[in-house]
């Protein structure tokens, strides 16, 4: 049940219609039943995977309240049923096929893999999401919570369940546990993000995939250097409309019900460096990585080359996440890298605040450090490292173009620029609320978004790239 279907417009009218007519205090059970159904749309069988997640972390995050002595080992059986299931169903196919390859190479006969698994849906994100709760209340962040209907809405709430943003215990538990009043729903911004995500979707997106995989779905020897950046700049804004442009609509229909989600995106092209990329990013992800996984490691206060190495650890472990395959582990590695890279860079030159602030040492910066990261979507587009490495190649040894080339550029820059200029205003705005935000601009805007959607969506139908994790 896609975002950007009608089927699920329809679901979510009769969600909303229903959510609002009931006495509230059966609000959440609405959603509850609501956002379980819209999981069993994909495979119903996987439900059993969300309970169990559920079942365990809020039976033993009582229990860490209850026997503080012991917390250490509930934290552990939770963290290893959460794991365990995880690395299951992504990672076990994967490690499986590793082994043959190495067995092979040795000479020994490999063993067949008799069972495979179908990735569910959206379980990197819930399974994120209810660690996050556990840990919390270990750290005594959050208080365990004793209504486990609320907490079971908590893991599965059906706007962000398969592709995030992946919320934190305490700031979206408590918008579950309270009352909604239908008065108090900020219809207006609840729309524009919901208009401003279906944009990104159908209209940048989806355009830009016809042009990214027009060059990545073709026979890599037979492509052109200059054809392949610009495939690749495709797919940066693809990949960037698709990711959060589903986030956006996951706010806005979000807001419909009266509880907000975090923001996973903040115009992340005019980064300087690779820290700042990440705080713009999929923030959410970025964010859990460095609480539950970098700082524990020992963040950066413990000398120069231990942060370094607790960088390479959390990038290589997120390139991982998104799934089992050594492009991703390659594309985290690389990230790891140019992060390191960065720091370096600043701790041996320690380049004055007055230069970082010039225009044009910042508009430099953005340039070089965008093609960093398009490098590193070479890697995530790529089906395999071999094919990524043939690409590279062709870049440097085949810097030609085609007749195609400046169409594709051309429609990059058609679908590309509008949206860019006005994330950037509204960036330099920084406004803390959407109520800072002038009536006139958010109508200017939402009127360019249904006028392009009418206009200039996609003839063809794409799928959002992240529920493949």
């Amino acid at each position: 049940m896609l975002f950007n279907s009608y089927l699920f417009w329809s679901f979510f009218f009769c969600v909303f219609t229903l959510y609002w007519l009931v006495p509230k205090k059966f609000q959440n059970t609405v959603l509850l039943i609501s956002s379980y159904a819209f999981y069993s749309f994909w495979d119903w069988r996987f439900l059993g995977l969300i309970i169990i997640s559920t079942l365990t972390d809020f039976i033993l995050a009582k229990k860490i309240t209850v026997s503080p002595k012991n917390k250490n080992t509930y934290l552990y059986m939770s963290l290893t049923v959460n794991l365990g299931v995880l690395a299951l169903f992504k990672y076990f196919g994967f490690f499986i096929e590793q082994i043959n390859h190495l067995l092979y190479l040795i000479g020994i006969n490999s063993f067949s893999n008799i069972l495979h698994f179908v990735l569910p849906i959206g379980i990197s994100f819930y399974t994120f999401q209810t660690i996050s709760y556990t840990v919390d209340v270990y750290r005594g962040i959050t208080k365990p919570i004793n209504n486990i209907l609320n907490f079971a809405l908590y893991v599965s709430f059906f706007p962000q369940l398969v592709a995030g943003p992946i919320e934190r215990s305490y700031k979206l538990l408590p918008q579950l546990t309270k009352v909604k009043n239908f008065k108090n729903i900020n219809f207006t911004e609840g729309f524009y993000f919901i208009l401003y995500g279906l944009f990104m979707k159908i209209v940048l997106a989806d355009n830009m995939a016809i042009v990214s995989n027009g060059i990545y779905n073709q026979n890599i020897e037979s492509l052109m250097g200059v054809d392949i950046i610009v495939g690749t700049y495709a797919f940066a804004f693809q990949i960037y409309g698709d990711f959060s442009g589903y986030s956006l609509i996951a706010i806005g229909v979000s807001k419909l019900f009266g509880i907000d989600l975090m923001r996973n995106f903040k115009v992340p092209y005019i980064s300087t460096n690779p820290s700042e990329f990440w705080r713009r990013w999929h923030i959410s992800l970025s964010s859990w990585l460095k609480d539950y996984l970098y700082i524990p490691l020992g963040g950066n206060k413990a000398g120069i080359k231990i942060t370094y190495k607790n960088l390479l650890i959390t990038m290589l472990l997120g390139g991982l996440w998104h799934g089992a395959n050594w492009t991703f582990i390659f594309w985290g590695l690389f990230h790891g890298l140019i992060l390191i890279a960065y720091k370096a860079y600043d701790y041996k030159f320690k380049v004055k605040l007055l230069v970082r602030r010039n225009p044009l040492y910042q508009i430099l910066q953005t340039f070089f450090f965008f093609h960093l990261i398009c490098i590193s979507w070479i890697f995530f587009r790529s089906e395999t490292i071999i094919d990524a490495y043939k690409i590279l190649i062709q870049i440097l040894y085949n810097f030609s173009f085609s007749s195609d080339t400046l169409g594709m550029m051309g429609m990059i820059l058609f679908f590309v620029a509008p949206i860019f200029v006005y994330e950037y205003w509204d960036e330099r705005k920084n406004h803390s609320s959407f109520n800072e935000r002038s009536l006139s601009s958010v109508m200017l805007f939402s009127n360019y978004c249904i006028f392009m959607i009418i206009l200039f969506q996609a003839p063809t139908f794409q799928e959002f790239i992240y529920f493949q994790f």
